[in-house]
């Protein structure tokens, strides 16, 4: 296993550095940032002014290089407009990025698996379809649909939870600021977090609705029904223990996309995370805070697809690394 982990983290660090140089070449092609920083009416030598104080006037090769050395040192270098350290700009929004992920990924992973299995054990009851039809619509619906609708619903027909902002946060570590631990932050995460796990609560449930009435008809199922077993106990730790492997990777891969896609959700909410940061660095053409927020969200990916191999081992004891 460890040298499992060795060759994966290797391997990481090759698509780290893939990823920085597409950026780069990316961003040759997104439009001038010395147009926006100089101004519409700067003059040419004012614009060649600006070139050379951002290293802009360097050869692709060298700009990158010089990049990759300063990241080594966890220097990303300065935002182009704000003139912040770029780390400091995305870590200061990336709390809340990652409390309203974890939050639709909770979400998502409880109620896909407890209606995924509900729905399995009589498929064809009208629970089952009503759940199943839900689902459907959580599929289909786009994510800024979603959010309006809840927001149309809950907070202006209904008014029992806020429309928009994070609510009341306090500081726990450093510069770590949560609304768990508060009421009106809690409220304020309601919305965001069903509208953002959504299409992921649909997709882990039609996952683990298959996966069920697959497991169900095996023999091993079949052979514990036989023995007289409990409901419990066929249900949770003979049938779902083995569906559990795709739907923990499906899990995986979309908790690394919900923290460096949403972008629609946060916008729709105003919700001060990194995904607004994104948009609008966007809009401003500003490349460093763009690059680092690739990255970042490139390892966050990485590191979670590393814990969801070693995960595997431990859901099921047939697979070994070794």
């Amino acid at each position: 296993m460890f040298a499992y982990i060795v060759r994966r983290i290797a391997q990481s660090f090759i698509v780290l550095l893939a990823v920085s140089l597409i950026c780069f070449a990316i961003f040759q092609f997104m439009g001038d940032p010395v147009l926006t920083l100089a101004g519409r009416y700067a003059t040419q030598e004012q614009q060649e002014m600006v070139r050379r104080s951002l290293g802009l006037d360097k050869p692709f090769y060298t700009q990158y290089l010089a990049f990759l050395g300063n990241a080594a040192h966890g220097d990303f270098g300065l935002s182009y407009v704000t003139q912040v350290p770029v780390l400091r700009l995305i870590f200061e929004r990336l709390p809340a990025s990652i409390e309203l992920a974890v939050t639709a990924m909770f979400l998502s992973l409880f109620l896909g698996i407890a209606l995924g299995v509900v729905s399995s054990l009589k498929p064809h009851s009208p629970g089952s379809r009503v759940i199943m039809t839900g689902s459907l619509f959580g599929i289909s619906l786009p994510t800024f649909l979603v959010g309006i609708l809840l927001i149309l619903i809950f907070a202006v027909l209904l008014r029992v939870l806020p429309p928009f902002g994070r609510g009341r946060v306090v500081k726990v570590v450093g510069n770590w600021r949560t609304g768990f631990l508060t009421i009106d932050g809690l409220r304020h995460l309601i919305l965001p977090a069903l509208t953002l796990g959504m299409y992921q609560l649909a997709v882990l449930l039609r996952l683990t609705r298959g996966g069920m009435l697959e497991a169900l008809q095996e023999d091993y199922t079949r052979t514990a029904w036989a023995k007289g077993l409990s409901q419990r106990i066929v249900m949770f730790k003979h049938a779902l223990r083995n569906v559990l492997i795709p739907v923990v990777t499906i899990a995986g891969l979309q908790m690394g996309e919900l923290i460096a896609f949403s972008i629609v959700t946060e916008s729709i909410f105003q919700w001060p995370g990194s995904g607004n940061l994104l948009l609008t660095s966007i809009y401003e053409t500003d490349h460093p805070v763009i690059v680092a927020y690739v990255m970042i969200t490139a390892l966050i990916v990485l590191t979670i697809n590393i814990f969801i191999d070693i995960l595997y081992g431990i859901l099921n004891p047939k697979i070994s690394y070794d």
